[in-house]
């Protein structure tokens, strides 16, 4: 689309929404139809020129999002959903509603970090794009495994992010796991991973999941040849419940004595850290432990979940609290 045809639709959506112009006076203005100028809105929407949201200013947090402020210092986005809903259909009201606390949160020259995964996957489906310059998208994992790659099924995510705000792409061009820890050392020395990670590390908002190593909608991660059964079997046995980033994690927290995180790729939670806005998005009881341990480790400024997997969190890190 040409700059004129964009300005024609920057002029409708201004008199529209700011100016507070009927359809009709916008129509008779330009010589168009009425049809035409809804058209032109339409498209104003879906090329982001427009973002609609609803405010509700001054509204009490409730109480399960304060408990969650004071145990762990994250803002909680507490997703509602039906009694007796399937797990995908959960899954889809939490991604829409994280594509959303997303897009209002990218700005100019931003560098969006994600970590590829099932939750991820479903957020990326449902952004709207927005009209930004100068912003990257980065991986925060490296998405490569032993036997079907894995990279198309990263670099899909990664292209729905750029392309939802126009962004460069800088994927972590890497397997998830390396076989060796000094094969992970002896990249870590290369140019171009060095480059790879500078751009990682330079992220400013970053997106990511919880892995479950039970989750009913499994985790990509034990679900599409990056762990051998073995692997997985030496998981549990060390009192690994999930991951962040493919970096293994237990319930309390603690991941810096698992061998296999020598390994690993993704960022470390003390990595994540680093970065000023840490949105996770979550849903389904399957992910309470595994979620409780990266809330342990500090890893999210902001968490996206469903309520009901939110109070199952809260419950098992302190049976004792009274949430109603």
């Amino acid at each position: 689309m040409d700059d004129t045809a964009i300005e024609q639709l920057l002029s409708v959506a201004q008199r529209y929404y700011t100016q507070d112009e009927t359809m009709e006076s916008i129509a008779h203005q330009l010589g168009v139809s009425r049809s035409t100028v809804s058209r032109l809105l339409k498209e104003a929407r879906a090329r982001g020129l427009v973002r609609i949201t609803v405010a509700e200013p001054n509204r009490p947090l409730s109480k399960v999002a304060k408990h969650f402020k004071a145990a762990f210092k994250v803002n909680a986005h507490l997703v509602q959903v039906r009694p007796g809903a399937s797990e995908i259909l959960r899954l889809d009201q939490v991604a829409r509603q994280a594509a959303s606390i997303v897009t209002n949160a990218v700005t100019d020259g931003d560098t969006v970090g994600i970590a590829w995964g099932t939750t991820i996957s479903a957020v990326a489906s449902h952004l709207s794009p927005i009209n930004v310059r100068g912003v990257t998208v980065c991986g925060l994992n490296g998405g490569g495994n032993s036997q079907t790659t894995g990279l198309p099924y990263v670099g899909s995510i990664v292209r729905q992010f750029a392309e939802a705000f126009q962004a460069q792409q800088q994927p972590l061009a890497l397997p998830a796991f390396f076989d060796d820890p000094a094969t992970r050392e002896a990249m870590w020395r290369e140019r171009s991973t060095q480059h790879m990670l500078a751009v990682r590390a330079s992220s400013t908002i970053a997106v990511f999941g919880v892995g479950g190593l039970a989750a009913e909608l499994q985790s990509h991660v034990y679900s599409s040849n990056y762990l051998t059964e073995a692997d997985q079997a030496g998981l549990v046995a060390q009192g690994v419940v999930g991951d962040v980033c493919t970096v293994m994690i237990r319930e309390d927290g603690s991941y810096r004595d698992l061998e296999i995180n020598k390994r690993a790729t993704g960022m470390t939670p003390a990595e994540l850290k680093r970065i000023p806005r840490r949105i996770c998005v979550v849903s389904g009881l399957a992910k309470t432990a595994p979620l409780l341990g990266a809330l342990r480790a500090g890893v999210a400024t902001d968490l996206v979940i469903d309520e009901d997997t939110a109070r199952a969190v809260l419950h098992r890190m302190n049976p004792q609290l009274r949430l109603l």
